[in-house]
């Protein structure tokens, strides 16, 4: 399916774009939307003109928006696909992307693209969106979700037959010792057999919400294969959040640093708050009651008072 960007010519003499019904749409390139990999495009419900500034598109599926007397609604192209009688085949495709500094000694790693080739009877490498990916025996599982309240975390098996992922390995032990390519993100791509690269419709932009996923720990390792067992953003062990130590009522900010405390103000205390005349008098007490004496309306306080509340 051809799917164009949305676009606006500023000339004056410029035949204004009219929209019909059923027509679809995707964000520009200049857009904040379109690196968002929701994979959502966006149909045209009521005929109209555009309007003169790109819209702010919906990220749920099934939401709407105005652009100018037109109406778009929020589609996933990928699942309009399946829903036809003999839906194209699934395609499942994976980027593992190293950390600069923790796992790789490249400033700015190029992703590792690879799939199983599994589906529809790919025997070779696949091209999608300009990018190829290497044909890997692959098995993975577990992503899951399920009504038990816990995240899912899935396991990802790679063919090692070749000394790939041990030399992987043995790089990034070198940069951290015992890493393990730990916190590299693996990204699980979806999209149609119909939108790979070479077909005749052809899309980069169809394709299921991406899963961002990141490598918790090395499972195994041996000769045939290493299996890595991925957590999500929120469910990495080891990793705090906050990532620094909770204290009820001690600031933990530089005083007057931007960005943070940002004081700027003429009005000075000492450090049991009473008043001075000079800044270099000026000390803060790094207390709440400090901060409430610099400030009149929200306090930048960098503690955490609320933890203190409780029975």
């Amino acid at each position: 399916m051809a799917v164009s960007a949305w676009s606006f010519d500023p000339d004056p003499n410029a035949t204004p774009l009219v929209f019909s019904v059923g027509d679809i749409i995707r964000p520009s390139s200049s857009s904040p939307y379109f690196e968002l990999g929701s994979g959502l495009f966006y149909r045209c419900i009521k005929t109209g003109t555009q309007g003169s500034t790109e819209p702010q598109w919906p990220q749920r599926l099934g939401n709407t928006v105005e652009d100018g007397d037109c109406t778009w609604q929020a589609i996933q192209s990928a699942y309009e696909s399946l829903s036809q009688l003999a839906p194209s085949a699934i395609i499942e495709l994976f980027e593992l992307r190293l950390v600069s500094t923790l796992n790789t000694s490249d400033a700015n790693p190029t992703p590792i693209r690879f799939h199983a080739g599994s589906n529809a009877q790919v025997n070779g490498n696949i091209i999608w969106n300009s990018n190829t990916y290497t044909r890997l025996p692959i098995t993975a599982d577990g992503f899951e979700y399920r009504n038990t309240g816990t995240l899912p975390r899935p396991t990802l098996t790679i063919s090692n037959l070749d000394n790939i992922m041990t030399t992987l390995l043995l790089d990034a032990n070198g940069i951290t010792p015992g890493n393990d390519l730990g916190l590299s993100e693996v990204r699980r791509i979806r999209t149609l057999k119909r939108f790979l690269d070479g077909e005749t419709t052809a899309d980069p932009y169809a394709k299921f919400p991406d899963e961002v996923w990141f490598i918790d720990r090395k499972a195994n390792e041996n000769r045939d294969s290493v299996t890595f067992e991925l957590a999500s953003k929120f469910d990495v062990a080891g990793q705090k959040l906050p990532k620094r130590q909770i204290i009820a009522n001690i600031c933990q900010w530089k005083y007057r640093e931007s960005g943070t405390c940002g004081y700027t103000g003429t009005d000075y205390f000492d450090a049991d708050g009473n008043s001075v005349s000079t800044q270099a008098q000026d000390v803060c007490g790094k207390r709440l009651e400090s901060c409430r004496l610099r400030f009149s309306n929200s306090l930048p306080f960098g503690g955490f008072p609320g933890a203190g509340l409780f029975k």
